[in-house]
């Protein structure tokens, strides 16, 4: 039986591709259809309450059993779009993650050591019969990655401002969310919403605009980390199809920031903005464009230490 939570999203920001049923093969295509047409499907709520449900055992299952059959659904131009939720193989690149990121005694105690090498036993013989596979959500917490802006333009960009339900304190919010599903923190009888912050383009377009963006840097600066990263998302989106659909979504962040921020947000427009002037040959410019950028979201990342 599900029980209702008050449990809000993680601080996480989220790169989506939604791909046309056509892209994948039989008998998943007609998975996906009927799926689709389901008068209601889970969204990234349901998802963490399963997630965080697998976690209260002990040993905790920190990677689900079993693939997911969920994902989320979109259109684009009139045609239905999944992303897949793939939460098993998700799951396992997040604990590869994890790595170096706390001391080891802490590590062991969220996540004993025999559970972690189990894990990755489990991974490794997984990824030997299907070499291929790749998510097709990207997840980063308490920030959004500057580089992901360089796929969208601000005439993508869709904000929607929270409703708050009545009698709901601070954290009270909910509806509908990215993607439709219902938003987090949402009340028992559905009223009141979250803030939306996303953006959405096509994959001809976020390609066009990662090979614009790439080729102003090169000519421009050596190879650094935001090179870097554009060559990795380019690769990654090479693997989808062309028709697909790329969204960038704010996801959890919306509960970190305040409203006024969300609103005045043109971090696409602030990132295109200083590789226009790359690309014009004033480095001055694009120096302080950037800088802005970088600050602004410095300040994001930042609240992951504040108590």
């Amino acid at each position: 039986m599900s029980v209702a939570s008050s449990v809000l999203i993680p601080y996480a920001s989220y790169l989506r591709v939604y791909e046309p049923l056509a892209a994948f093969p039989e008998p998943e295509r007609t998975h996906w259809a009927r799926y689709a047409r389901l008068p209601r499907t889970p969204g990234a709520q349901e998802e963490l309450r399963r997630s965080l449900a697998d976690l209260l055992p002990m040993p905790p299952v920190p990677v689900p059993v079993h693939e997911s059959g969920e994902a989320f659904v979109a259109r684009l131009d009139g045609v239905v779009v999944v992303c897949p939720w793939r939460t098993r193989l998700r799951g396992w690149l997040a604990l590869q993650e994890l790595d170096g990121q706390f001391p080891e005694p802490v590590l062991d105690a969220m996540l004993p050591p025999v559970v972690r090498l189990q894990v990755a036993s489990d991974y490794e013989r997984w990824l030997s019969r299907n070499p291929d596979a790749r998510p097709w959500i990207r997840t980063a917490v308490w920030q959004v990655p500057l580089r992901w802006f360089a796929l969208f333009g601000d005439e993508d960009r869709e904000y929607e401002p929270g409703e708050r339900p009545s009698g709901a304190g601070a954290g009270g919010a909910g509806g509908e969310g990215a993607a439709g599903e219902p938003a987090a923190g949402a009340g028992a009888d559905g009223a009141g919403r979250a803030p939306v912050l996303r953006y959405r383009t096509t994959m001809a377009q976020a390609r066009r605009r990662l090979a614009r963006a790439l080729r102003a840097l090169r000519e421009s600066i050596d190879d650094g980390p935001m090179t870097e990263g554009l060559i990795e998302v380019g690769r990654w989106l090479e693997e989808f199809h062309p028709r697909a659909l790329v969204e960038l979504d704010f996801g959890g962040l919306v509960h970190a920031l305040p409203e006024e921020w969300l609103a005045a947000d043109r971090s696409a427009a602030q990132l295109a903005e200083g590789l226009a002037a790359l690309r014009a040959g004033d480095g001055e410019r694009a120096s302080e464009a950037y800088g802005r950028l970088a600050e602004r979201w410095r300040t994001v990342r930042d609240l992951r230490f504040a108590n």
